[in-house]
C-alpha cells in the first residue's frame, strides 16, 4: 500500500511532535492490534482517539508512551525515534510528556502536593523550584486550597484534576490522556476537557482517548477513529 498520511489541512506547516509510519503491531497470541498506520500529529493539535472497545486505541497509545513496541514501522515523538530506541532511553522520552489515567493513580499516602511534586522528584528538580511549579499546577487545576488534602478526602472529579496538575508539572510538550473523564460525572467531564482545551491553547498538545462522542462533538477538536486496528476516519470540528 501507497504511503498515505492524514492530518488536518491547516497543520501541514505545523512540527510533527507524533509520527506514525507504516506501523503494525501484532501480539504474541496472534491478536492484529494495529495495521498500516500511517500519521502526523503536528505540535499544538488537541486530537481525539475514539473507537470502539477492541478498535485497537489502547495499543496505540501504549506504542506512543513505548509501553509496546512496533513489529514494523516508524514511530517518532517529540524527537526520538522509538523503533530504534534502547530501553534505557524510555525514562527520557517519559519525562517530555505528561500522562493523565482513567483511573487517577494517586499514591494514597501521599496528599495533593506531594503527589503533584512527585513528577518533579524524579527529575531531580531542586526544592524551591518544587514548591513554586506545583503551586502554579495546582491553581491552573483549581485545587490550589486543597494541596494538604489526601487523597482519600478528594472526589473523583478532584483526584483526576490533582492527574491533570500533575502531568502539566514539568510542562511536557505532550500530555496523552486515556479516558481521563471515565470515572468522573458528566459535569465534571465536561469540566476536564475544558482544562485540557485550555491548557492546549498556550501550546500544549494533547491525545486524548475517549468514549464519550458528545465531549468530542462539543469540543470540535481533530477526531481520529480507528477500528479494527486501521485508521478510518480523521476529521477535523469533532466530525467522525
Amino acid at each position: 500500500m501507497a504511503e498515505v498520511f492524514t492530518e488536518n489541512a491547516g497543520d501541514l506547516a505545523a512540527r510533527p511532535i507524533i509520527e506514525f509510519r507504516g506501523v503494525c503491531k501484532t501480539y504474541p497470541s496472534g491478536t492484529h492490534a494495529l495495521e498500516d498506520i500511517n500519521i502526523r500529529i503536528g505540535s499544538g493539535e488537541f486530537v481525539f482517539v475514539v473507537g470502539s472497545s477492541g478498535a485497537g486505541k489502547s495499543t496505540f497509545m501504549k506504542l506512543i508512551m513505548r509501553e509496546e513496541k512496533a513489529n514494523t514501522g516508524l514511530i517518532t515523538v517529540n524527537g526520538f525515534n522509538l523503533s530504534k530506541m534502547r530501553r534505557s532511553q524510555v525514562p527520557m522520552l517519559r519525562r517530555t510528556m505528561g500522562i493523565v489515567f482513567q483511573d487517577f493513580r494517586l499514591i494514597p499516602n501521599m496528599n495533593v502536593f506531594e503527589n503533584v511534586a512527585f513528577a518533579m522528584h524524579v527529575i531531580g528538580a531542586d526544592r524551591r523550584t518544587i514548591r513554586r511549579e506545583v503551586s502554579n499546577a495546582l491553581s491552573k487545576v483549581g485545587l490550589g486550597n486543597k494541596a494538604r488534602s489526601m487523597p482519600a478526602e478528594l472526589s473523583g472529579g478532584e483526584q483526576q484534576r490533582v492527574g491533570l496538575a500533575r502531568a502539566l508539572v514539568n510542562k511536557p510538550d505532550l500530555i496523552i490522556a486515556d479516558e481521563p473523564t471515565g470515572n468522573v460525572d458528566p459535569n465534571m467531564s465536561y469540566d476536564i476537557v475544558s482544562l485540557l482545551t485550555e491548557i492546549n491553547k498556550r501550546g500544549t498538545t494533547i491525545l486524548m482517548v475517549t468514549h464519550d462522542h458528545n465531549l468530542v462533538r462539543d469540543f470540535h477538536h481533530r477526531v481520529i477513529m480507528l477500528d479494527s486496528g486501521r485508521i478510518v476516519a480523521d476529521n477535523a470540528g469533532g466530525e467522525f
